[in-house]
């Protein structure tokens, strides 16, 4: 049996902001340490990661801010960090950190694998030559699902037999293991005895929560099903759109089948407690929440563009409703509920492929020959 490698893997964060993309990297570092390999955080002082980070018992080193494209300071300091760490593997997430990142590789003269590990579609093409150069630097281009690597292959000119396709990963133990749903109910202050459709997310109007909010008013009359929306407004903004849903509630006499919960660190429970999930967001790239979802052997509805249609696998794991239309939405929720055929374990077992162990593993096989 061939034996992995261990290796020095710095991650590299700039960003102060604490969403998906942050999370992916700071979940990666703590399993690939976990698994045996010197690990550490790149990222601003006192920025959420950096806390994240050394809660979790990750060394931390500290970088300074710099210019999106030809920050050549930036990159002489990074180069010399990478040295001083003794790095093989430099792992970046943010398309911002890309020009920085290549750049230090360029100007090092310690030989090291760089990696990227595309988190948000490509919005424009960039084969141009100016990207072409940047991207070059880069020895992989990792892509969490098919149509965001035919994504790079069409839109860059980035070579193809350097993309590969490894998802992003959950630890789905705590999803398998979730309470019952009586209890997990209890636990949210629900009706034990009703059932629920559930949307988690930061309270904004990109989650879509009124978007599920109008789909239900049109069906409200023909099921028995109640509503519950996990989340916390996004800091800073949208300050008054929970309001917003709530006076939607009122002024359709929705009192008392809608309810909003606070979100909490054991999601689990709220994944126990509802019977059918909603992905609102017109068009995620990926969409942990949908995973989540399907090892917690929920019903899925989801959105038809993004990377949720492939999760879902076309429609054959969940309803696909088309993107924005609150009246599809209701269509396809009540399939979802009429749905006698669904398996729950089958969903679970799907959700697998997606196991953080499973990932972690073709991550170091990707990196054994980097």
């Amino acid at each position: 049996m061939l034996m992995l490698k261990k290796h020095t893997l710095a991650y590299f964060c700039s960003s102060k902001s604490w969403g998906g993309l942050e999370m992916n990297q700071l979940r990666n570092a703590k399993w690939m340490s976990e698994r045996g390999h010197e690990v550490c955080i790149l990222a601003q002082k006192n920025s959420k990661i950096d806390y994240e980070a050394k809660a979790l018992g990750i060394h931390v080193e500290y970088i300074l801010p710099h210019k999106k494209y030809l920050d050549v300071f930036a990159a002489f300091r990074l180069a010399q960090k990478i040295k001083n760490l003794n790095v093989t593997h430099l792992i970046v997430r943010d398309p911002k950190d890309m020009s920085v990142c290549g750049l230090a590789k360029r100007l090092s003269f310690r030989k090291f694998a760089l990696a990227y590990f595309m988190e948000m579609q490509i919005g424009i093409p960039k084969r141009d030559f100016v990207h072409t150069m940047r991207y070059s630097a880069f020895d992989c281009w990792v892509c969490p699902l098919p149509w965001l690597q035919k994504q790079v292959l069409e839109m860059t000119r980035y070579p193809k037999e350097k993309t590969h396709i490894i998802p992003s990963g959950i630890e789905l133990d705590k999803f398998f293991e979730a309470i019952p749903s009586d209890q997990a109910k209890a636990t949210l202050d629900l009706d034990v005895n009703k059932k629920y459709i559930g949307l988690a997310g930061r309270y904004d109007p990109q989650k879509g929560q009124m978007l599920l909010l109008e789909a239900f008013n049109k069906i409200k009359n023909e099921v028995d099903y109640n509503v519950v929306f996990l989340g916390e407004p996004t800091h800073g903004e949208y300050a008054d759109y929970i309001d917003w849903l709530k006076e939607f509630v009122r002024a359709n006499s929705l009192q008392g089948r809608v309810h909003f919960r606070s979100f909490r660190d054991d999601v689990e429970t709220f994944y126990a407690a509802i019977d059918v999930f909603v992905m609102g967001t017109k068009a995620e790239t990926f969409g942990m929440v949908t995973i989540e979802a399907m090892a917690s052997g929920c019903k899925i509805v989801g959105s038809n563009k993004g990377g949720t249609v492939e999760i879902l696998d076309y429609g054959r794991l969940g309803e696909l409703y088309e993107s924005g239309n609150g009246a599809d939405l209701a269509d396809k929720l009540m399939r979802a509920i009429q749905n006698q055929n669904f398996d729950s374990e089958y969903l679970k077992n799907e959700a697998r492929k997606y196991d953080a162990n499973r990932v972690s593993e073709q991550v170091e096989s990707l990196f054994q020959y980097l």
